[in-house]
């Protein structure tokens, strides 16, 4: 199994160090490294780590502003490492989407726990994110057959399953999906 990427962002170097070592010692590959809100979004969109631990309080950029950016454009995960927990921040960051919420200070053996628990809630929102959309195309798919449909019942005198049929049977005498051939009956019918 490949060896999970990550990006880590604090504006201690001190701090940075050691979670490095941490991160490696229990078997992550630490890939980058930032000072702050806008380098992380920098670079986690390229290197696109598997996940990012950062901060809150950075310069330029706070780490929940970020973790805002990063999920939103689905370039990683963010789990937050913080020496502050009040209920303000603990909303803005399930606000910005942040995958886990981890207060400092926190013993090595929480981190693999919140790392593993993160990525395994990132892949559920991708998986889900993906069926989605599969099921948006399989709607506005079956909309625009039924409407191909249509115009063939209307303008060959067809019942529904013959229409339906035919439809079909241009697409695999053509290799094109349903979806093109209605789009193309209905451009037709257009002209």
């Amino acid at each position: 199994m490949a060896q999970v990427r990550l990006v880590i962002a604090d504006d201690e170097s001190l701090i940075r160090m050691n979670l490095k070592e941490t991160l490696i010692g229990l078997g992550y590959l630490v890939v980058g490294e930032a000072g702050d809100g806008t380098s992380v979004i920098h670079l986690a969109r390229e290197l696109r780590p598997d996940l990012v631990l950062m901060d809150i309080k950075m310069p330029k950029l706070d780490g929940i502003q970020a973790a805002k950016v990063l999920t939103e454009e689905k370039i990683a995960p963010v789990l937050l490492l913080t020496a502050y927990s009040d209920r303000e921040l603990v909303e803005r960051a399930r606000e910005a989407g942040v995958v886990n919420y981890v207060v400092k200070p926190f013993r090595d053996a929480e981190l693999l726990p919140a790392i593993e628990i993160a990525l395994a809630r990132y892949q559920e929102f991708l998986e889900m994110d993906k069926e989605i959309k599969d099921l948006k195309e399989t709607l506005d798919t079956r909309k625009l057959v039924e409407r191909a449909k249509g115009v063939l019942m209307d303008s060959q005198g067809l019942k529904e399953a013959e229409a339906f049929r035919k439809i079909q049977q241009l697409s695999m005498n053509t290799r094109k999906s349903m979806k093109e051939i209605a789009q193309a009956i209905l451009l037709a019918n257009e002209i």
